[in-house]
C-alpha cells in the first residue's frame, strides 16, 4: 500500500521552513508536483493561517518566505543575543518611502521627487536589505531600478508591498515625518507619503 500524500500546505510549509530564502511559485510548483494556482490557492490558505502565530508567511512578486512575524523580534533577538541596531537616518527612510511606493523606480526619480542626492541613502537601504536593484529601465543608459525586499517586509510587519497603508493615511511634518532638509517626500499629487516606523518595536535591521 503506498504512502498517502500530504496536503499541499503541508509540503508547501516545510519547503519555505528550511529554504534559506525566498522560493518562486514555479520552484514550489516542481517540488510539490502541482499546477502554480494550485499552489497558490495553498499559499493564500497558509498565509491566513499563519496570522496571529510566530510565523508569517511573505510574499514579494511571484515568491514566497517563511519569516518571524514582527511582535515577535524582541524576544527572538534575545534569545539570539542580537543587540539593537541603529535606526535609518531621516534621509534615508524619506528614500525608502519613495521606494516603498513608487518601485520599480530609478535613482534620478528618486532625486527628482526629494530634491536632493540620495547616494548615500540609497547605499544605506540596500546595505540593510531594504531594497535592491531589481532591473534597468528602458531609456538611454538603462539606469537600474529598485524595490523593496523581503527583507523590508518582514521588518515592517508587511505579508506583501500590496499591504502598504494608502497615501492618505500620511503623518504631519515634523519629528516623525518623513521630512529631510525641510523637504518632505510627496506623491504625484503633492500629498506627503507616509511614515515608515518598524514594527512592534522592531529596529532597523543592519548590513
Amino acid at each position: 500500500m503506498s504512502e498517502a500524500r500530504p496536503p499541499l500546505k503541508a509540503v508547501l510549509e516545510a519547503v519555505l521552513f528550511v529554504a534559506d530564502g525566498p522560493v518562486p511559485v514555479s520552484v514550489l510548483a516542481d517540488i510539490a508536483e502541482a499546477e502554480p494556482e494550485e499552489v497558490e490557492a495553498a499559499l493564500q490558505e497558509l498565509a491566513e493561517q499563519c496570522r496571529g502565530r510566530g510565523v508569517r508567511l511573505l510574499r514579494h512578486g511571484q515568491a514566497a518566505q517563511m519569516a518571524t512575524a514582527p511582535e515577535t523580534a524582541p524576544y527572538v533577538e534575545r534569545f539570539m543575543g542580537l543587540s539593537h541596531p541603529d535606526r535609518l537616518s531621516r534621509a534615508a527612510l524619506e528614500t525608502l518611502a519613495i521606494i516603498a511606493y513608487k518601485q520599480p523606480i530609478t535613482r534620478a526619480e528618486i532625486e527628482a521627487i526629494r530634491g536632493v542626492g540620495c547616494e548615500r541613502a540609497l547605499a544605506s537601504l540596500k546595505e540593510r536589505g531594504l531594497v535592491a536593484e531589481v532591473g534597468r529601465a528602458h531609456r538611454p543608459g538603462r539606469p537600474y531600478l529598485y524595490g523593496t525586499t523581503f527583507r523590508f517586509l518582514e521588518h515592517f510587519g508587511l505579508e506583501r508591498p500590496e499591504d502598504l497603508p494608502p497615501l492618505t493615511a500620511v503623518s504631519p511634518q515634523g519629528e516623525d515625518g518623513l521630512a529631510a532638509g525641510g523637504r518632505t517626500a510627496q506623491d504625484d499629487d503633492g500629498r506627503p507619503l507616509p511614515h515608515l516606523a518598524p514594527s512592534a518595536g522592531e529596529p532597523f535591521p543592519q548590513g
